[in-house]
């Protein structure tokens, strides 16, 4: 690694292909996997695993076609998914990804893998166009997403399947949150269109970039007048819509997003859940950077003896784990870590979290059901079935947004308890 020059595409290409490995190997980009990277390389390695993960199926439909046996080298072999990705993306000079590579190759295993990766990437360059032809006919290189991935988005979605694969394979949009507590929605509006004129409005609190920015670089960030948060996400707020000084239960509440939403439109009695004490602690740093207040537990939401004193909730967000098909091009991992058998997995937990967050909502209260999902099974069947079962619980909303060029796919399902 020392012999890399730290500014160098080699040294960002090797560190992005050390963390493409480890999701390969299981791991998840959510265990800080970017954060072991020096916050100098960060951005760019970034840059290039995002790439590399959202080209689902790409990488290794072409390395089967270049490699006459398969690598038993991991690093290696992500390094030239890494690099393949780069080269498909353009945004370098193709000579000096290839040569950028061959350097990064040196640093391992003594550097006995340099000529095959040159080799395969020359080769790739050399038979780039019919490869890519070829991968029209491959259903994951083509679309970028699994199989069994793929055959449930047709299943739910005949029309419209390709669409929402095609939007989960592109950078998400940037869209931020105004805190009204702060400043007006129009006020801050003004001032970020001094850097971009093409933002615009939406929602009740929400701002569209045209373009993504750092948060340092989002005018009053630091003072708590605005949050990075997506337009999908921001409705969570909206459909809940607690009255003031009501008892709010935020039962799934990290990173904290949706519960800053809720306190920043009204005045509540908010208590906030998370499994895990540090993410506990990161929400309890920005809601404090944002002027906002509430209960903050760690504890687990299916086990209320940890968590509740008795009094039921006039509101209660249930934003369940889920498969996260709706935010695959935010989170481009778990395209290779999810497998088909976890749908059945996710949807047992979250019928467990719907059974007991049911009981502390009080009569004539309402319960706010919601998922980054795409897949019916996690969303409208979920609570169907619950709604069948559970005498007094009436479905009085449900909406499924798509991934599309202004907001991630998530969807929501609004239940009241009727007195």
């Amino acid at each position: 690694m020392h012999r890399l020059p730290p500014d160098s595409l080699a040294l960002i290409l090797l560190h992005a292909a050390r963390v493409v490995g480890q999701v390969m190997a299981g791991r998840s980009l959510a265990d800080g996997l970017l954060e072991r990277v020096p916050a100098a390389q960060r951005p760019a390695v970034m840059e290039q695993v995002y790439c590399c993960l959202r080209r689902y199926g790409r990488g290794p439909f072409f390395l089967k076609r270049l490699v006459r046996r398969p690598l038993q080298e991991s690093e290696i072999h992500a390094l030239m998914l890494v690099a393949l990705s780069c080269l498909e993306e353009g945004s370098e000079a193709a000579y000096t990804v290839v040569d950028q590579a061959v350097n990064a190759a040196g640093v391992v295993r003594q550097g006995r893998y340099r000529g095959l990766v040159n080799a395969v990437l020359r080769s790739f360059l050399r038979r780039c166009a019919s490869l890519q032809t070829e991968a029209l006919g491959d259903e994951e290189a083509c679309h970028g997403h699994p199989a069994w991935w793929l055959a449930a988005l047709r299943a739910a979605y005949p029309e419209q399947w390709q669409e929402i694969a095609e939007a989960g394979n592109r950078r998400p949009p940037m869209a931020v949150r105004v805190n009204r507590r702060r400043i007006g929605r129009d006020a801050w509006l003004s001032m970020l269109q001094a850097l971009q004129p093409g933002a615009s409005a939406r929602g009740r609190d929400g701002v569209l970039l045209e373009r993504p920015l750092p948060v340092e670089r989002l005018p009053g960030f630091a003072e708590g007048q605005v949050s990075v948060q997506d337009l999908g996400a921001q409705r969570a707020a909206e459909l809940l819509d607690p009255e003031p000084e009501s008892r709010v239960l935020d039962a799934c509440a990290a990173p904290g997003g949706k519960t800053a939403h809720l306190l920043e439109a009204a005045d509540l009695d908010l208590l906030a859940l998370d499994l895990k004490p540090e993410r506990c602690r990161k929400m309890g740093a920005n809601l404090e950077r944002l002027g906002l207040r509430a209960e903050i537990k760690a504890a687990d939401c299916t086990r209320p003896e940890q968590w509740w004193d008795g009094r039921p909730f006039d509101a209660v967000l249930a934003d369940v784990p889920c498969m996260a098909s709706g935010v695959a091009r935010r989170f481009p991992d778990v395209k290779w870590l999810r497998r088909a058998g976890d749908m059945a997995s996710f949807s047992a937990v979250q019928s467990e979290i719907l059974e007991t967050l049911w009981q502390v909502v009080k009569p004539g209260g309402k319960l706010l059901y919601a998922t980054c999902s795409v897949f019916p099974e996690e969303n409208s069947l979920q609570l169907a079935r619950f709604t069948i079962r559970t005498p007094g619980s009436v479905l009085s909303h449900e909406e499924q947004l798509l991934p599309d060029q202004e907001h991630d796919g998530f969807y929501f399902g609004l239940l009241h308890k009727k007195p």
